[in-house]
């Protein structure tokens, strides 16, 4: 059973949270104005770390990725909140008002970001000062870390692992979740299929080979494959997706001599990353294996961060699930009832998060808690309800209080 809490500590969070609500609200408004597309967090880090600093945290610090660290507490367990702060791009012909500045109608912010997944830094670095300051922190070094992420998730987490030396003992993950306790999500692996062809002029196409046309069965094949993936009671069924397609031509008055198509395939638990490459090579057509002019790559991540690191890693990304009894689970659930939530049943994510490494490659119980509907993200029509920024502090301030 998680640790107790008592009535009086709980009625001492509540109106703590409620007084300190226009300051959670002004500084969720000023980062969500901060635009952190393309991985490039340094201005809304700089934002974040002084917010810690005025907190009470001992020390704040980008990584050397460029990430945003923060550290309160100096007991011997270690708890880490993760949220990534970068965001992806904005579309402004399908925004309806600046998606920096965004709007309020209603008590609900239209604004980029504010669902994926800024809504949980404003709770999580308020609750962990509010835990430190009641005591809720006896026992914790608890960090706040603000990452990178839309663009290869899991990267941050191991660069602060591997390079910093800076391992938790039990993770919170701020991606939208409605205020319920996740505890999995399927996992993927990226690969390309490059077919080559030979180059001729299109008005004598007979002399190339299309490479184009070589594609054309796999993608067909690929689009009927799902029926014949993994399934799992709780994570579901594996997923398979062309989601991009390059070309190699000389003009648009040639015929292609290579091209290639991009998959992202969602790995259920009992799939590999090895197993779902097997699969696609299994849809070569045996005159094209025999030839070798058709290929399947898995994917690496080798893009610099806005500070010049990089961190080369395969585009694998394990599945993961937390058991249903675990302690770390209990406690969310029992912070929710503190809190005065409805009941729920604990949940997952259809995406992807940073948990395929915390849970998925070194085996930290991680856990999801935050305000917003993880359907919103990536929306121009993506918003969330101001209240629930706010009263997430609760969770966020209760939880380290709870794991026995």
């Amino acid at each position: 059973m998680p640790g107790k809490i008592s009535a009086e500590t709980v009625g001492q969070i509540e109106a703590e949270v409620e007084r300190q609500r226009d300051d959670i609200l002004k500084f969720f408004r000023e980062i969500v104005a901060i635009p952190s597309m393309d991985s490039q967090i340094e201005e809304v880090g700089k934002r974040v770390q002084a917010e810690m600093l005025k907190l009470g945290f001992e020390s704040a610090w980008f990584d050397r990725m460029g990430n945003t660290v923060g550290v309160i507490g100096d007991g011997p367990r270690v708890l880490l909140y993760d949220s990534h702060i970068d965001t992806v791009g904005a579309n402004m012909d399908e925004w309806t008002n600046d998606p920096w500045q965004g709007k309020v109608e209603d008590g609900i912010l239209y604004a980029l970001g504010s669902v994926d997944e800024k809504c949980s830094t404003p709770g999580m670095i308020y609750g962990l000062s509010i835990a430190h300051r009641l005591g809720l922190l006896d026992g914790w070094k608890a960090y706040y870390f603000g990452n990178i992420e839309e663009w290869c998730d899991g990267i941050a987490c191991r660069a602060l692992v591997e390079l910093d030396g800076i391992k938790p003992d039990y993770v919170v993950i701020g991606e939208p979740t409605d205020m319920r306790v996740y505890r999995g999500h399927k996992g993927r692996v990226e690969m390309k299929v490059v077919a080559k062809g030979k180059s001729a002029h299109a008005a004598s196409n007979h002399l190339g080979d299309n490479a184009i046309y070589k594609l054309l069965p796999i993608i067909e094949a690929v689009k009927n494959m799902e029926p014949q993936l993994g399934d799992d009671p709780f994570l579901g069924n594996g997923k398979i997706t062309v989601t991009d397609m390059t070309v190699v031509t000389s003009s648009i008055n040639a015929v292609p001599g290579e091209a290639s198509i991009f998959i992202d395939r969602r790995l259920t638990f009992g799939e590999t990353p090895e197993g779902a490459i097997a699969q696609v090579e299994a849809l070569i057509p045996a005159e094209n294996r025999a030839r070798g002019d058709i290929r399947v790559e898995m994917l690496r991540y080798e893009e610099p961060s806005y500070t010049g690191f990089v961190f080369p890693v395969d585009k694998v990304y394990p599945a993961w699930a937390l058991g249903e009894e675990h302690a770390l689970v209990q406690a969310g659930q029992e912070a929710r009832r503190l809190m005065g939530l409805p009941d729920a049943p604990t949940g997952k994510w259809d995406f992807s998060t940073n948990g395929n490494y915390w849970a998925g490659v070194i085996g930290v119980p991680s856990i999801g808690f935050a305000p917003g509907d993880e359907k919103l993200a990536h929306m121009a029509s993506e918003h969330i309800r101001l209240d629930d920024v706010v009263k997430a502090t609760e969770f966020y301030t209760l939880l380290p209080g709870l794991i026995d």
